[in-house]
């Protein structure tokens, strides 16, 4: 395990690598705009996601019993995650108003879709965590 965790880590190396070099050395590129992106995401990742993971953290370590923290924990990340790829399409954003075939489906539906399968399954994981956890023997 450890040797597969190096070479990942020699790839993950040899990949960033590979983006700073082309970033530095190509002249049409804007190295600074780079830069301050960023930046930018770095002071937003430390002033809001990070704070607010932590005060999540802790409401489920207060709240949640803890045979069921890590299924709540594992649907609360793939929520994220989906939401965060999905809000932008289903607010709209990039839909031009002359162009409705750009993106033509209801993708506020497909999300809420996504989101009531992801935590249906954590329930039924839930469920399934109790009922094991009253078997005798």
């Amino acid at each position: 395990m450890k040797a597969v965790r190096i070479c990942l880590a020699m790839l993950g190396t040899l990949a960033m690598g590979y983006a700073v070099l082309g970033a530095v050395t190509d002249p049409d590129d804007r190295l600074a705009g780079h830069l301050s992106f960023l930046l930018a995401v770095q002071a937003a990742h430390d002033a809001v996601v990070l704070p607010v993971a932590i005060g999540v953290g802790l409401l489920l370590r207060r709240y949640v019993p803890a045979p069921a923290r890590r299924v709540v924990q594992a649907a609360l990340v793939v929520s994220v995650a989906v939401a965060v790829v999905a809000v932008p399409l289903a607010l709209g954003y990039g839909r031009p108003a002359d162009h409705p075939s750009a993106l033509p489906l209801n993708y506020l539906r497909g999300l809420l879709t996504v989101l009531a399968s992801v935590w249906l399954v954590a329930g039924v994981m839930l469920i399934g965590t109790r009922l094991r956890a009253r078997r005798p023997g």
